[in-house]
């Protein structure tokens, strides 16, 4: 049986090997990404993060293993949507779709908006500074529901939420300055959805 250390070892040196890997990818010393290898991990990610843990030296270096690979998960991400669509394009997207809503508003006045699948947008859950166990246990209940209306699992894990949720609120605070945060959920052409969007208090 792989002792606990030993598991987080392991789950540490598969990404270190697994970034290598995108790395040899991304430079065209290979032609296929290592999808395979990133399924294994994040099942193996999926299997810990449902594990009780009380050790907090062990949690906390789970969840910065984790909020590490999110990171990793992110940049690959973006350089596929690179390749797939030319940095000058996926720069202008990025652009556009950072904006104000009113500047999007003014600047395509005829697109076509997303189709909202869920019956509606669920309210904004407020995010301030220090502890939200609550907030996320609620933010998570809400993803479980529009999976199930969707037929499918909820395709991120409680842990990974709260590093998810964490990351964008401290983006956001320091971006535009504020203490809280506020979060909904949407289902859009099929898929769940987090948004995000700063409060003045």
């Amino acid at each position: 049986m792989i002792k606990p250390d030993e598991e987080l070892d392991k789950l540490e040196e598969d990404i270190r090997r697994l970034k290598n890997k995108y790395d040899q990818f991304f430079t065209g010393i290979v032609k296929v990404p290592p999808s395979f290898d990133r399924h294994q991990i994040e099942g193996s990610i999926h299997e810990i993060s449902r594990q009780k843990m009380r050790d907090n030296t062990r949690r906390f270096r789970f969840n910065t293993i984790l909020s590490r690979y999110n990171q990793y998960r992110e940049m690959w991400g973006r350089k596929m949507r690179e390749r797939e669509e030319g940095p000058l394009d996926f720069r202008m997207r990025q652009k556009a779709m950072n904006a104000p809503i009113e500047e999007k508003a003014a600047a395509q006045p005829s697109a076509p908006h997303p189709r909202v699948t869920s019956e509606e947008a669920d309210p904004y859950v407020k995010m301030a500074p220090g502890a939200n166990g609550e907030q996320i246990r609620k933010l998570y209940e809400l993803i479980e529901r529009e999976h199930v209306k969707l037929g499918k699992p909820p395709n991120v894990t409680l842990e990974q939420l709260a590093v998810m949720v964490q990351r964008q609120s401290e983006s956001l605070r320091e971006k535009y300055h504020v203490n809280s945060v506020a979060f909904r959920v949407e289902t859009i052409d099929g898929k769940v959805k987090l948004k995000a969007k700063p409060l003045q208090d």
